[in-house]
């Protein structure tokens, strides 16, 4: 089992040097951290990725579309840009030295059409299919992010991302859970879990609030008795948005400041996942 923690817990930009960030996390202890693509391109993927192995630190990494790279699009060109914005995504994902790249990748975020549903679902399936070479080509394996319904209606539940993925017909595509969505959607988050089996390929944690883990009401030894009974071995990475008044914070509609200090906040997590998960795979 592998310990993280999301950059984004001190970014107030996506774009901000991640390079302090990494000094953080190894001081504190992290195995590795998730960095979100936004802002970074191919061009500055070998630099980062020489600061985070200078650190000891592996990376992975998560990406989110747009509603012009719509993989549920009715529109043959729309479907082409997905394909093309996710490898090239990919690409970056293997430059930075990551093996995992997950997130908002089977329809845009913040898009909504329930009375296609279905249909959209299956188009996702079919254009997610169209990056399975290039995951193998680059060795990355791809996540899907079950998101709550205030963010997708098309992957609100663990049963419908899993569904995407399977229907894909891709071995190196699976899903990315998350507590926090999982709290709000899913009546029993361990049986969720232990549903996707092998389909899960990253898993995230916030508590209901989306702060440390272990300060709300979140069961995460259940979700932790979980994951060792499907085998579960990857990351587990703490995935937390506490500060209020930045342009990240408006992105995810952190209003308040969540947490006192984002670096005690991921002292503690730290010492929270060893205790909880440590005997996880």
């Amino acid at each position: 089992m592998k310990f993280g923690i999301h950059a984004g817990l001190w970014m107030k930009a996506w774009t901000d040097d991640p390079a302090p960030i990494f000094a953080v996390a190894a001081d504190i202890g992290y195995d590795g951290v998730e960095l979100s693509l936004l802002g970074i391109g191919l061009e500055r993927a070998d630099e980062i990725r020489a600061q985070a192995e200078g650190h000891g630190l592996m990376l992975t990494c998560s990406t989110g579309l747009g509603p012009e790279a719509d993989p549920t699009s009715d529109e043959a060109a729309v479907r082409d840009n997905a394909v093309a914005v996710l490898s090239e995504a990919i690409q970056i994902t293997a430059r930075l030295g990551a093996s995992g790249l997950a997130g908002v990748v089977a329809a845009p975020w913040g898009v909504f059409d329930p009375a296609n549903k279905a249909a959209r679902a299956t188009r996702s399936a079919e254009t997610l299919a169209r990056v399975d070479s290039v995951l193998g080509d680059e060795g990355v394996t791809l996540g899907i992010e079950a998101l709550n319904r205030f963010e997708s209606d098309l992957t609100s539940t663990a049963a419908e991302t899993c569904a995407i993925a399977r229907a894909s017909g891709s071995d190196h595509i699976g899903v990315l859970l998350d507590a926090f969505h999982m709290n709000i959607e899913e009546k029993d988050p361990p049986a969720a879990i232990r549903a996707a089996g092998d389909t899960l390929v990253h898993y995230h944690v916030s508590d209901n609030d989306r702060g440390r883990p272990g300060a709300g009401r979140y069961d995460f030894p259940a979700d932790a008795e979980a994951l060792a009974e499907i085998g579960y071995d990857k990351w587990v990475v703490a995935e937390m948005f506490v500060m209020s008044g930045h342009s990240s914070s408006r992105d995810l509609n952190i209003w308040r400041d969540i947490e006192p200090d984002p670096t005690e906040a991921a002292i503690k997590t730290l010492a929270y996942l060893k205790d909880t998960f440590g005997h996880v795979g």
